[in-house]
């Protein structure tokens, strides 16, 4: 007997998607995984998500989910074995990473990109960039993560993108005054969960085998 299986359309090196991914495996639920080609995105995605980004998540029921923080607390939902998701943190969590996805994500893409943004150096999007992160080396002065003394949505909701800030120019990353940021990225690019998140799979074609992720 085949088992139905929500369905995750994503792109590995994509930090939403990261998101998105990291969000199943700690809640433990598998899906089907269909890794997008992003030049060429499948017709059965943009049939259900005609925005064309990733992460979409179609579940089983047929409700689908756009947005990779959705998707994330949506896993926790139904079910959240190591306790990510707080109700009384939840509610930080949310500033969180709205300022991460507007203000930070706006001065990251610069950064990454400065030669299609000339308006600045490279370096001014960078210290641009930069007030969030000292936001968060503040927050871990106090505490082992971003909310206390255990990891919860907050982390993984953020750490895909100061882990794409920092390979931007990791030298420069690790030159930065922010040492407690720094340590908290590097447990959390050797957190196997993470390691599992960042599995490589070839792009899924149509009528191609199903791949189960986690496997």
């Amino acid at each position: 007997m085949t088992i139905a299986l929500h369905r995750l359309y994503s792109f590995r090196r994509c930090p939403y998607a990261m998101r998105a991914r990291l969000g199943l495996l700690f809640a433990g639920l598998q899906v089907e995984l269909r890794e997008v080609v992003l030049k060429n995105k499948p017709a059965s995605m943009l049939a259900i998500s005609p925005k064309g980004t990733v992460p979409v998540l179609q579940c089983v029921d047929g409700t689908v989910i756009e947005e990779s923080w959705d998707i994330v607390v949506w896993a926790l939902q139904q079910q959240d074995p190591q306790k990510l998701l707080q109700q009384d943190i939840l509610p930080q969590a949310n500033v969180l990473v709205e300022q991460n996805d507007n203000e930070f994500k706006h001065w990251l893409d610069r950064y990454k990109y400065a030669d299609r943004h000339p308006e600045l150096s490279q370096a001014e999007y960078r210290v641009k960039g930069e007030a969030f992160l000292q936001t968060l080396d503040q927050r871990l002065a106090h505490s082992r993560y971003l909310l206390g003394d255990r990891a919860t949505i907050a982390d993984i909701g953020v750490m895909p993108f100061v882990r794409q800030f920092a390979h931007v120019d990791r030298e420069m990353f690790y030159r930065l005054p922010y040492p407690r940021l720094q340590q908290w990225l590097k447990d959390w690019l050797e957190q196997p969960l993470f390691v599992q998140a960042m599995t490589k799979y070839q792009p899924w074609q149509a009528g191609g085998a199903l791949v189960v992720f986690p496997d």
